[in-house]
Order: C-alpha cells, then sequence, then structure tokens
C-alpha cells in the first residue's frame, strides 16, 4: 500500500474477521492477484471500454463513465502501484462520489481535472481509494518469532524495526507490546517505525484509542498492563504512553524514489501489502530492503505472499519469513 506509499492496506484473513495488507499502503478489498507483468497491466490500464463517453448507471447521482473509471485506475497504478480490478467500477463510485460532493464537482471527469491542479486532493484520493483492516496480533506466530529473536539479540545494542502498512496502529503497537513482554520493560531498546501511504489512518493510529471490540486478542494481562480506559463509558482503551514513544508513525509510499528510513533493521514487516502489486512492482521493493536488513535481519510476509520470484534477493526460512542470501540464519 499502504500504496504508493505503502497502501496498507492490509487484506481480511479468516481469523481477523476484518481486512491485507496495507500500509499501509489496500484499494478496498481489490480481488486482483499480485501476479501479472506490469507491461501488461499498463496495457490494461490504457484500455478503454467501448462507448467510454456513455453516461454511468441510471440514477446515480454523477455521471461516471468508463473512462473515467479507467483514468482512476491508471492513476492509481501510476501512482500507487495498485492493479485495481475492472470489477470495481462501483466501489470507485461509492467512495469517490462523496469527494465530488464535498468539493463541489459535477461530474467525475470535473473532480478528474482538479486532481491534476490540487496536489492536497492527491492525498485525499489516495485515501478514499485504499482499505484499512486489521488487527492485533494478527498472525500470531510472527511475534512468537520475533520474541525469540528480541532474545537472541538481548542487551547487545538497539533493535530496530520497520512496519511498513501500519494502518490504524494495532501492528506496531503489537510490536511493542511484544518488545516489551521480551525485556520486561516498559522502556525496551527497540524503536519502531510505523508508516503507511494512508494519513488519516496515520493519525488514528498516533492516538492509540480503540474500541472494545478492537480489543478482542488482547489478553486480559495485556490489557491491563498496557492500556488505560479511555474517557466515556463505551468501552475504550488507549494504549499507554510508554507504548507510543517507541513508535515513530510517518507517511511512506513504497514507490517513492527515496524513502526517509535508514538501515539497519533488525526486522521489515511488510505484510499483506504486495498482494496488490504486480510481480515487477514487488520485485523493486524487496530489492531496496535487501540493503537495509542486517545479515541476520528478517523480512514478515502476510500469510498469502510468497516472494519465491524474488529468491536471487531473499530466502525463505519458513512461516512466511525471508532473510537475505547471506544470512546466517537456516
Amino acid at each position: 500500500m499502504a500504496f504508493p506509499p505503502s497502501f496498507r492496506d492490509s487484506r481480511n484473513d479468516s481469523k481477523s474477521g476484518a481486512r491485507s495488507g496495507s500500509g499501509s499502503l489496500r484499494p478496498k478489498s481489490p480481488d486482483m492477484k499480485s501476479g501479472g507483468a506490469r507491461a501488461s497491466g499498463i496495457e490494461t490500464m490504457k484500455t478503454v471500454v467501448a462507448n467510454s463517453s456513455a453516461v454511468s448507471v441510471q440514477g446515480r447521482e454523477f455521471e461516471f463513465t468508463n473512462a473515467d473509471f479507467e483514468r482512476v485506475r491508471n492513476l492509481l497504478y501510476k501512482n500507487a502501484g495498485i492493479v485495481l480490478s475492472s470489477s470495481k467500477h462501483d466501489m470507485v463510485y461509492s467512495r469517490l462520489a462523496r469527494r465530488l460532493r464535498s468539493c463541489g464537482d459535477q461530474t467525475f471527469a470535473q473532480y478528474l481535472r482538479r486532481l491534476e491542479q490540487d496536489h492536497g486532493e492527491w492525498e485525499t484520493f489516495i485515501n478514499s481509494l485504499t482499505t484499512n483492516l486489521t488487527s492485533f496480533f494478527r498472525e500470531a506466530h510472527h511475534f512468537e518469532i520475533l520474541a525469540e529473536q528480541f532474545k537472541q539479540v538481548k542487551d547487545k545494542r538497539p533493535i530496530r524495526i520497520w512496519c511498513c502498512a501500519s494502518s490504524t496502529g494495532e501492528e506496531p503497537y503489537s510490536l511493542a507490546i511484544t518488545a516489551c513482554d521480551a525485556f520486561s520493560s516498559l522502556t525496551p531498546p527497540v524503536e519502531i517505525v510505523a508508516s503507511d501511504i494512508d494519513t488519516s489512518v496515520l493519525a488514528q493510529a498516533e492516538k492509540g484509542v480503540y474500541r472494545r471490540d478492537r480489543l478482542d486478542r488482547i489478553q486480559p494481562t495485556h490489557l491491563s498492563r498496557y492500556f488505560v480506559p479511555a474517557s466515556g463509558n463505551d468501552g475504550s482503551h488507549t494504549v499507554r504512553t510508554e507504548l507510543r514513544r517507541l513508535i515513530n508513525f510517518r507517511r511512506i509510499n513504497l514507490l517513492s524514489p527515496a524513502w526517509p528510513v535508514q538501515g539497519p533493521f533488525d526486522a521489515i514487516f511488510c505484510r499483506n501489502v504486495m498482494i496488490y502489486f504486480d510481480r515487477p512492482t514487488q520485485y523493486g521493493i524487496l530489492k531496496r530492503f535487501v540493503p537495509l536488513l542486517r545479515p541476520e535481519g528478517r523480512v514478515y510476509a502476510g500469510h498469502s505472499e510468497s516472494f519465491m520470484h524474488a529468491a536471487d534477493l531473499l530466502r525463505s526460512i519458513g512461516r512466511t519469513v525471508y532473510v537475505r542470501l547471506d544470512s546466517p540464519l537456516r
């Protein structure tokens, strides 16, 4: 995701009952696989359905032609690397119609012209077309592996982690809780960079306030240790200040030519993000990950993701965890 960023877009799995990946940087519930060549993706984006000038579905508030839809797909692919399925016509209309009302535009063509002139609207455009569904301790085995990684490094040096698709914060806070548990301290020697392409979810993440139903995966002991009741009577909780101090939230587009991060990292969590990119885009991102990793560093992928097409960059050590080719880990 997000994700010209990190569309965080993280994708839902059966256990989370929610989301993929992002980053995040996720369009809302895209149904395309990450495979396929970028070149073919571009050609698809350039294909405009016949009768593209026709008015959209009768009864809709705004005119939304096939040409408008293809232009949205092309813009999303060019700027975020996301391949949007041709079946998402209605989803795009629903998400962006809100922006037309807010901006006072009468047609999608008028709104898309606005995008060319209003840089600030680009951010809202991206935010509107990304999904951010996640949960605490999603794919729990990764946090068990990370805890072992912490123990191996223990007190030797500070540990650095990059969470590429932080969404509303559940993943980076899960990382912070894992660190505090491993070191039996609220101030472990751990720094977490949490990024996403969607600024609105980053703002939520920084607040660290969660409804009670969002905390279902949190153990009672963790809830009392790392959260405090929020004001009001709805059962919401806020993460402790000590946890928030471990995390640096920032907007990062994974397609940007330069990332505002520096290695080395002990772990890069890039889970349920790559599923929104075609393979050439995935490969380019993974290639940039490698020099940011310590020799014993790990890249954590989502349960439905495989980086076997980048076998010249990373190798699997099992359970959707990858290391550099020269890593001493087996």
